[in-house]
């Protein structure tokens, strides 16, 4: 790699000659660990050209550095840093220190909501009974037909789809293929005009509460419930209301009055994984029409429901327009898809359309077509049916682990990819989950899920989706010892 130019400025009050504040310049790009070894200087010409300073200057510069042993002359192909040159030292010794003179207090107009949120190690791949949810197992992806697809739609052919700017649009391929392979599978039936694309689910959630709420208007959540709604809600500043989650989901009867939207999940409940039945989903459009609310149905995992086939959304039940569908192939696929979309009626996804425009215009045309072929080909359907063969092969080996290990199951519906836990009495799972990162195990602590200031810490979750099924008994195993240990603590 060679080193630009570009890089190299003259700093008018250096106490010194020219020539040694190019090998200052030089000597300190190294130390810094900005030039490594082996990378090619400027050529002196090039340098001297660029600096406005004579060449034999520039020369001179590198000749001292080289007797130093900071640079290496290759013959006719120039200098490079020197295999054996000085090591860089450390950063706070070589960066001399900056005051920060903006007032950010006072220039930030907008904070975040400061609520619990998980915590997953950058190194999760390295423990070796990682519990932890919605990592995508790379022994189960279809490696080699995703890279087909991603080099056919790098192809002359695709080369519009690819490059073009759909303007507020999405990739017809891919809507297309949800609305006419995705949603029916969910009873849903949408026209393009009612599908929008978005980066996952999340972008998704926030679209929608940012076109449908303001500080006049009042939110309900689930208690518990995904973590990053909480924070998404904030930024509307809306006023927010929670609902308790029991063995069928979503309580309709504890909905307060007066709210403008419910958030929910009916297939899998975020994080308890408990189905709403038909009845109870009844229950909640009759509010809706009754109370004048819109439902936000977040249908991230629809696609894990193996145990028995999924119900059918609350979506397709919707006979009045009330429930806005998201949907996710971030779970699905991989988490670093970024890859979901929001149906609901003309109105709503034009505004949602607009709002997305201002902030990205549309998801990358590149992904998008990806996605297209590698589902329309079948490639998604073989994925979906080999992962869910996995999960239920491990959700089977962990809950006869669990039930051997005496602990505790607190909530469990159709499938998906985890189980939520309840620790015996007076067990911190924060510290439970601490204690077992020093043993190789990562899991959940469930306090992150209650949107409650004093949230319950006796709560945790259990995922499969990432730990061989070798490995489960003995983690189990391993959650049950640390449990005990905490408890034998006054």
């Amino acid at each position: 790699m060679a080193i630009s130019e570009d890089t190299f400025f003259l700093d008018p009050g250096f106490a010194g000659t020219l020539q040694q504040q190019i090998q200052s310049k030089v000597a300190e790009g190294i130390l810094s660990g900005r030039f490594r070894p082996g990378e090619k200087l400027p050529s002196t010409r090039g340098l001297a050209q660029h600096l406005g300073v004579s060449r034999i200057t520039v020369t001179l510069a590198y000749t001292e550095l080289q007797a130093d042993d900071y640079v290496s002359a290759k013959g006719r192909s120039g200098y490079y840093v020197s295999e054996t040159a000085p090591r860089p030292r450390l950063i706070n010794q070589t960066i001399p220190s900056k005051i920060d003179k903006v007032d950010w207090g006072k220039a930030i107009k907008t904070r975040r909501v400061r609520t619990q949120q998980l915590e997953k190690p950058d190194d999760w791949q390295s423990f070796r009974y990682p519990f932890i949810y919605g990592q995508a197992d790379p022994t189960l992806f279809d490696h080699a037909n995703w890279r087909l697809c991603a080099l056919q739609a790098l192809g002359q052919r695709d080369f519009a789809a690819m490059t073009a700017d759909y303007n507020e649009r999405d990739d017809p391929r891919l809507v297309e293929f949800i609305a006419r392979h995705s949603l029916p599978r969910r009873g849903i039936l949408a026209g393009p005009d009612e599908i929008l694309v978005t980066l996952g689910a999340q972008n998704a959630l926030w679209l929608a509460s940012q076109v449908l709420l303001s500080k006049r208007r009042t939110a309900v959540i689930e208690s518990p419930s995904y973590p990053g709604l909480a924070d998404i809600l904030g930024r509307t500043k809306c006023k927010i209301k929670t609902v308790p989650v029991d063995d069928d989901g979503l309580v309709p009867a504890e909905i307060p009055h007066g709210v403008n939207v419910v958030f929910a999940t009916p297939s899998h409940h975020c994080p308890t994984t408990v189905t709403m039945p038909l009845s109870r989903r009844s229950q909640l459009l009759e509010r809706a029409a009754k109370d004048d609310f819109i439902v936000i149905e977040d249908d991230y995992e629809f696609e894990m429901s193996f145990l028995q086939p999924p119900s059918p959304a609350l979506k397709s039940l919707d006979q009045e327009g009330r429930v806005v569908h998201i949907g996710s192939f971030s779970k699905s696929l991989f988490p670093g898809l970024r890859l979901g979309y929001l149906v609901g009626s003309v109105p709503f996804i034009r505004e949602a359309r607009a709002l997305r425009a201002t902030i990205l215009r549309h998801p990358p045309g590149h992904i998008q077509r990806t996605a297209a072929y590698f589902m329309s080909l079948g490639h998604y359907d073989a994925l979906i049916k080999r992962t869910a063969r996995a999960f239920a092969a491990r959700r089977s080996i962990m809950a006869d682990a669990i039930r051997e290990n005496g602990l505790t199951i607190a909530g469990g519906g159709n499938g998906g990819s985890s189980f939520w836990m309840r620790a015996p009495k007076g067990v911190d799972t924060r510290a439970l989950a601490k204690s077992l990162q020093e043993d190789g195990v990562l899991i959940e602590a469930g306090g992150a899920f209650f949107p409650e200031n004093d949230p319950p810490q006796e709560f945790y979750r259990l995922a499969y989706s990432s730990i061989p099924d070798a490995r489960i008994a003995e983690g189990i195993s391993r959650i049950t010892k640390a449990i005990k240990a905490q408890e034998a603590r006054p």
